[in-house]
């Protein structure tokens, strides 16, 4: 593979009217994350010197989701093709010298192999456009050829009835030395039937000033845009299979992984197991033996080796379930950590705590962690026991070893060993609830009269 520098140009100015969305298109989330994160993932894999991304419709949102990644955004003011979208990127790679590779925004799955081969060809074309075989040719642009030589690229509505017959098709990828490939474009014009400046006019440029255009292929899988909510969710149910399919082959057990949805980053162990309608947000790692129950949610979470999860159970950003530990039906836990051994089996939210070994959280605990304006920690001992119902109120200690009675709102620290009981004093008057009762029964029967 060639040693060049690499450049990606990534072109997200589109405004995907089919859609139907404010959001702008790129931004639509496949695995739990914008759809171009994938496409710059893949391009990552090149290890780029550079990554430029061209915006456009919805820039201040698209510029706003990049603003974490090593990207440089130029905007596409006027959205008058592909050829011009590219010619954006030219002033911010004045300087550099090496190979720019032309990826879109809105199509997600081209794999690191199919960009592998896309810049090992470099060595032998001066472009190179990544092109795949289709079951169904219909709209896309065919590729022109001559042995291993692209001599052009049509577009569908431009194409002749015997370049339509052709199934070789255009994925819109493309690498070519940085320099060159601006100069080419400079030469592309509008006389077409969208009257755009298209990208795919470089090729046969290309070869009209005598320099080699080759292409490279991948599978048809690999080159799914999407432009509709229809596609869309094709394009995740595909995404979905994918990683079940990985899942399993890694030694993941999924009663009906049909039913289980992950996010691009989920990681889970060999022997975990995994119950129907379990979803995964991004940034959660369920390690080696961990059982996650049905109907539970995960998000920016990660459970140790041995501990249980749910059923109904959610485990939010920052929730730490070491060894053994368990969370049962109905429990939300938030940037929390349920050291090993503890249980929160019940009904309870736990938030910005840490609940020590072996602690037990009775059911319907609930840590007060939010006074309206801050945070506050509440810290359970090791092998300390909550009563039902209890209202922790942050910041609060509770020691090791201590016990709070079920229905206590507690407020002060608990010291190690101790009891503490906050609730008020049970008072029972005889014969009062009859008397209460028949008095109520006879106002409903009055005024039913009335």
């Amino acid at each position: 593979m060639s040693t060049r520098p690499v450049a990606l140009i990534i072109l997200a100015a589109g405004q995907g009217t089919r859609m139907n969305s404010d959001l702008p298109k790129v931004l639509h989330p496949l695995g739990g994350v914008p759809m171009i994160e994938h496409s710059l993932a893949s391009g990552l894999s090149l290890e780029p010197a550079r990554v430029v991304v061209i915006t456009g419709h919805g820039a201040d949102q698209v510029e706003a989701a990049l603003a974490d990644h090593p990207v440089t955004c130029i905007r596409q003011n006027e959205q008058l093709g592909t050829g011009h979208a590219v010619a954006q990127a030219r002033a911010a790679l004045a300087d550099f010298a090496g190979d720019a590779v032309v990826l879109f925004g809105d199509t997600p799955f081209v794999s690191e192999d199919s960009l592998t081969k896309l810049i090992a060809a470099r060595a032998d074309h001066d472009v190179v456009v990544l092109g795949f075989e289709a079951d169904t040719p219909a709209r896309y642009g065919r590729l022109v050829t001559k042995g291993t030589a692209l001599h052009k690229i049509v577009e569908a509505k431009d194409a002749t009835r015997d370049e339509l017959a052709i199934t070789l098709c255009n994925s819109g990828l493309m690498a070519a030395d940085a320099a060159q490939l601006f100069d080419l474009l400079e030469q592309v014009d509008n006389a077409n039937a969208a009257g755009e400046y298209y990208l795919t006019d470089v090729p046969a440029l290309a070869h009209k000033a005598g320099l080699k255009a080759g292409y490279v292929t991948c599978p048809e899988a690999e080159t799914l845009g999407i432009n509709s909510r229809a596609e869309l969710a094709r394009a995740e149910g595909i995404f979905q299979a994918t990683r079940r399919a990985e899942m399993l082959e890694l030694g993941v057990t999924m009663h009906a992984p049909e039913t289980v949805y992950f996010a691009h980053d989920t990681y889970i162990g060999r022997d975990a197991v995994i119950e129907p309608y379990v979803v995964f947000g991004p940034n959660v790692t369920v390690e080696s033996g961990a059982h996650i129950r049905a109907f539970s949610h995960l998000e920016g979470a990660h459970v140790s080796q041995g501990a249980v999860v749910g059923p109904y159970a959610r485990l939010r950003p920052g929730a730490e379930i070491d060894n053994g530990a368990r969370i049962g039906n109905f429990v939300e836990v938030k940037s929390a950590q349920i050291q090993e051994g503890a249980k929160v089996n019940h009904l309870s939210y736990i938030g910005d705590a840490t609940i020590g070994e072996g602690a037990n959280i009775g059911a319907g605990t609930i840590t007060c962690n939010y006074d309206g304006v801050f945070k506050h920690h509440t810290e359970v001992g090791a092998r300390a026991f909550i009563g039902s119902n209890t209202m922790l109120v942050a910041p609060v200690t509770i020691g090791a070893d201590a016990l709070t009675a079920s229905g206590s709102v507690i407020t002060e620290n608990v010291p190690e060993g101790a009891l503490a009981v906050a609730r008020g004093r049970q008072e029972n008057k005889a014969g009062l609830a009859t008397r209460l009762r028949a008095r109520l029964l006879a106002l409903k029967e009055k005024t039913k009269k009335g």
